[in-house]
């Protein structure tokens, strides 16, 4: 071990600027005994920093060199092994790591032959010693070494250069080998002595066990990492007025997996729910309690509740999770294309940004609400104008809040940025907004959920109130096909009457007030019948001598879609038909 490492107390080693030694004769010499234990913990400690596998390299090359060698070469097992069963012997080897040197970056893959002196060194423990280059004895490891690197690259290395290999074992098998070198000087080569191969084999055994626990924690990351993803939405609706995008961007590797989570729910009235929250905290159960609380979100926005009251049930359903208090915040948006207008609701969340047609942006002033979890807090509807060309973006706090850019200076700076781009799509924002990002400063994952709207004309829309009467089924019939004429679709008048007529004569069966009757022109023909009454219809087999039960056959087999949906006040069966000539958008 080099004589210059000298300690301070309770801390780790410094790393020394001198490279070479003086000579010395007695290393059990108490102050020195000392001295290399008070290095083998700083370097200990050290190794075991990180949970990250280049980290650990990164922290194993740097105690090494130039303490104990002039340059580190670590290979690794390739492929990577599941290191929580016996993957069996080594197959192969990959440098995933030099520190001094770039001996063996250009090596590729390193077979391990069955028998041979690599696989020999990979199942002891203990290394077969040093070896000078060009020294008697030499040849006892010209053959390890040339497997290890290559006849081409040892053959690089010069004469009196002293190299120390160590294999690297995990809990359960070997991961690979470590690779000391020290090269020869003006007054020749220190070799490794035994002090120093001692030392340098218990570092290979503390860094045996980091790359093992960086592994497995690689391995459950992944795992965490992917259910999460699998409980976001792949694809997102894109109804009919309103064009959608996001983005879902993971912490950096060495953080655990968030609760972030986006949603957009296609609601009755060509309405569309945006949704984007950030459950507190980075674990595996933050991530199962997002999953929960979006399950919940669009059971509730399928209910077609105001915003305050899904952000209410939000809450109640975050306190029944467990006995550990789980916060999240979340931003529940509902986007009218007929109205032109957003109402929205916030329980804690970051404020979303309003893009004006003119370019103009501002963060939503709403009321901020506590956090879901919290229990027994009012949240608040606040509706705003949402005229054709402006957009909206939600967004978590990972965005605009870093290490070292507090979150007032990260939300002015997002608003201003999107205020002085030209934005063209949503996908475009959301583009811009990651543009705010700093390089390499980023611990929390961020989800994105940009919103461009479009409307639909007042023109193409046609709305009735019908009183439930006997006559009311009649009167519905002409009036969709006065609107169906208006909007040159005659080919579509004798089916839209026949429909229109069956869901009116089941609507007024029920309703106690007046039957709602919209039709909606798109790229497809949509008709919605409400009433007042919450039982949803089923579609059933009327038997031959039936009367009732055919009506909803008579709309399956007509229409190209049809469905109902529950309201808070009661519910609306809806079919959609193509239009002549016209191909359809994907279906949401």
């Amino acid at each position: 071990m080099r004589d210059h490492l000298k300690p301070s107390a309770g801390q780790p080693p410094a790393v020394p600027e001198q490279r070479r030694p003086p000579p010395r004769d007695r290393l059990d010499e108490p102050p020195r005994l000392a001295e290399r234990l008070a290095y083998l913990d700083g370097a200990a400690r050290r190794i075991n920093s990180s949970l990250d596998l280049p980290g650990t390299l990164r922290n194993l090359g740097r105690v090494l060199v130039p303490t104990l060698a002039d340059a580190v070469v670590v290979q690794l097992r390739d492929p990577l092994p599941n290191v929580e069963t016996d993957p069996g012997r080594p197959e192969a080897l990959r440098v995933h790591h030099t520190h001094g040197t770039r001996l063996g970056r250009r090596t590729g893959l390193r077979p391990v032959a069955a028998g041979g002196p690599l696989a020999h060194a990979l199942r002891h423990r203990l290394p077969d010693g040093p070896l000078v280059l060009g020294t008697a004895g030499a040849g006892a490891h010209r053959a390890l070494l040339t497997e290890l690197l290559g006849a081409r690259s040892l053959g690089r290395l010069s004469a009196g250069t002293a190299l120390l290999a160590l294999p690297l074992h995990g809990r359960k098998t070997a991961l690979g080998m470590l690779l000391l070198i020290r090269r020869p000087g003006k007054e020749g080569t220190t070799p490794f002595d035994a002090a120093d191969t001692a030392t340098a084999t218990h570092l290979a055994t503390q860094a045996g066990l980091a790359v093992d626990t960086a592994l497995r924690y690689t391995r459950e990351w992944e795992i965490a990492d992917r259910l999460q993803r699998s409980m976001l939405p792949a694809h997102l609706p894109q109804p009919h007025g309103v064009r959608l995008a996001h983005r879902y961007l993971p912490g950096e590797r060495g953080a655990q997996v968030g609760g972030d989570w986006y949603d957009s729910v296609p609601l009755p009235g060509n309405r569309v729910a945006l949704i984007v929250g950030d459950v507190m905290g980075h674990s595996l159960t933050s991530a199962a309690v997002m999953g929960q609380l979006r399950t919940t979100a669009q059971t509730l926005a399928g209910l077609d509740l105001p915003p305050h009251e899904v952000l209410y049930h939000l809450d109640e359903q975050a306190q029944r999770l467990g006995r550990e208090q789980h916060l999240a915040t979340c931003v529940y948006a509902v986007y009218d294309p007929i109205a032109n207008r957003v109402v929205v609701a916030n329980a804690g969340h970051v404020p979303p940004v309003l893009v004006q047609p003119g370019g103009r942006s501002e963060l939503l002033d709403l009321p901020p609400g506590a956090p879901i979890g919290v229990g027994g807090v009012d949240f608040t509807s606040v509706a705003l104008p949402a005229p054709p060309g402006s957009a909206l973006l939600l967004f978590t706090d990972g965005l605009v809040e870093t290490r070292r850019r507090p979150l007032g200076t990260g939300l002015e700076l997002l608003r201003s940025r999107l205020a002085t781009a030209h934005l063209h799509s949503p996908e475009h924002l959301c583009q811009e907004a990651l543009r705010i990002l700093p390089p390499g400063d980023r611990g929390d994952d961020i989800a994105l959920l940009a919103a461009s709207f479009d409307g639909i004309p007042a023109d193409d829309v046609a709305y009735w109130y019908l009183q439930p009467r006997h006559e009311t089924p009649g009167r519905a019939r002409r009036l969709a096909a006065h609107a169906l004429r208006r909007w040159g679709l005659e080919p579509l008048i004798e089916n839209t009457e026949l429909m229109v007529s069956e869901l009116v004569t089941n609507a007024i069966q029920h309703a106690t007030r007046p039957v709602t009757l919209r039709l909606v022109r798109t790229s497809l023909l949509r008709c919605e019948v409400g009433d007042d009454n919450a039982a949803l219809p089923r579609s059933r087999r009327a038997g031959p001598d039936e009367e009732r039960g055919r009506g909803l056959q008579i709309v399956s087999r007509c229409a190209d879609r049809w469905g109902a949906t529950r309201l808070g006040t009661g519910k609306v069966v809806w079919f959609e038909q193509r239009l002549p000539g016209v191909i359809p958008a994907r279906p949401f």
